[in-house]
């Protein structure tokens, strides 16, 4: 059995999202557990070098998690031959250009999402990529989540018979910082530096809806920004100028070709009452499904119960106990260190790997229709993405 050294660039991972889910949840993880193993058995070792723009920052994160490579020079960084993966979670605005100069020094790319604030750059960053010919992905993580691989096993196994819609309910309250420290970083509710939820969080509905519940047709949404001030990480009050809420409606062409309706409320100015920060409800013919991060519940057509309206009797039915727990039968990893597993396996033996650049162009295509359904108010027909 061999090991292989794989030199991964890692920059902007010092950030939440950076630092706690593809640093030390995938690459470090990834380290201590050997490496990602090949088909033939051998092994791949990432050995990454962090890049920020913070010398002190950098170095704390480096010590912490045993790197011994770490800087603050970026174009150093991408000389280096013995480096063919170049990873990027820093700000969005930023990462057209760096996803460029990275293929352009012939680099292997991997990068957050949303590829790009915009469509026109995001499709030209997918272009370039691959006339290139390098291999490259984009993150979808919540593919491989185990409530929605639970859900997507359960539609692979034809339970939900025809299916008719999908409601996502996904947010939390996001302190304001004037009496709780904020847990969300300013930047996110000011649109000039790359903020807003539809921005967010659309690029993530668009591979979960296109994957698992049917192909985004057309799109209608409304934003909003329901928290006009805000505070800052030094406590200042700032104007919120991006959407901190959406309501969107979208159509879709399921696996089946049946027309599904799905139905997406994403906010961060709502307080939770649902078992979980998101959760997917499934309805079909033969059955439905309510899924969060980690758990599925099922039911059944044979299992549906004959509730009764009547509003001058208190509710005698206990709805959550009429469901089945889809079980846990096998072990469910953490869902980026998943897919960074697929990613190296695709740089190392080409293993098949359909997450790419492109894909992260819709996500940008979506988001860019539903600001405009927004703008215009009226439905936004979302065609097919050529790159």
């Amino acid at each position: 059995m061999a090991v292989k050294r794989l030199g991964i660039i890692m920059n902007g991972v010092t950030g939440r999202m950076g630092m706690n889910q593809h640093l030390i949840r995938s690459i470090v993880a990834i380290r201590n557990q050997g490496g990602v193993v090949l088909s033939n058995g051998d092994k791949v070792m990432p050995d990454p070098i962090l890049i920020g723009r913070n010398a002190e920052k950098i170095a704390a994160l480096a010590k912490a998690n045993n790197i011994e490579r770490y800087g603050t020079d970026l174009d150093a960084a991408l000389k280096n031959k013995d480096d063919t993966v170049f990873f990027d979670a820093g700000t969005t605005q930023m990462r057209p250009t760096l996803l460029a100069q990275a293929i352009r020094a012939g680099k292997h790319v991997y990068c957050e999402k949303p590829i790009a604030t915009n469509l026109n750059e995001a499709v030209e960053i997918a272009r370039l990529a691959e006339k290139s010919g390098i291999k490259h992905g984009a993150v979808q993580d919540k593919l491989f989540l185990p409530g929605l691989r639970k859900l997507d096993m359960l539609r692979r196994s034809g339970f939900f018979g025809k299916m008719l819609s999908v409601r996502i309910e996904f947010g939390y309250w996001v302190f304001e910082g004037d009496l709780q420290p904020i847990q969300r970083p300013s930047w996110n509710y000011r649109s000039e530096d790359g903020g807003g939820i539809i921005l967010d969080m659309v690029c993530h509905w668009r591979y979960v809806l296109d994957n698992i519940f049917g192909e985004v047709q057309s799109v209608s949404c409304l934003g909003a920004t329901h928290i006009p001030t805000r505070w800052d990480e030094a406590n200042k009050a700032y104007e919120a100028t991006a959407d901190d809420a959406a309501y969107a409606t979208f159509e879709l062409k399921g696996h089946q070709g049946e027309k599904v309706i799905a139905q997406v409320n994403m906010s961060w100015t709502t307080r939770v009452n649902r078992e979980d920060l998101v959760t997917f409800h499934v309805d079909g013919t033969h059955g439905s499904a309510v899924a969060g991060l980690t758990s599925c519940k099922a039911q059944s057509r044979v299992n549906t119960p004959r509730p009764v309206w009547n509003p001058d009797v208190k509710q005698s039915m206990n709805f959550y106990d009429q469901w089945q727990e889809v079980p846990d039968t096998q072990i469910y990893d953490n869902g980026f260190k998943i897919q960074w597993e697929h990613f190296i396996r695709h740089i190392a033996e080409n293993e098949p790997y359909r997450w790419t650049l492109p894909e992260g162009a819709k996500g940008v295509q979506l988001v860019e229709s539903a600001l405009q359904s927004w703008k215009e108010r009226r439905w936004i027909d979302v065609p097919p993405l050529k790159i």
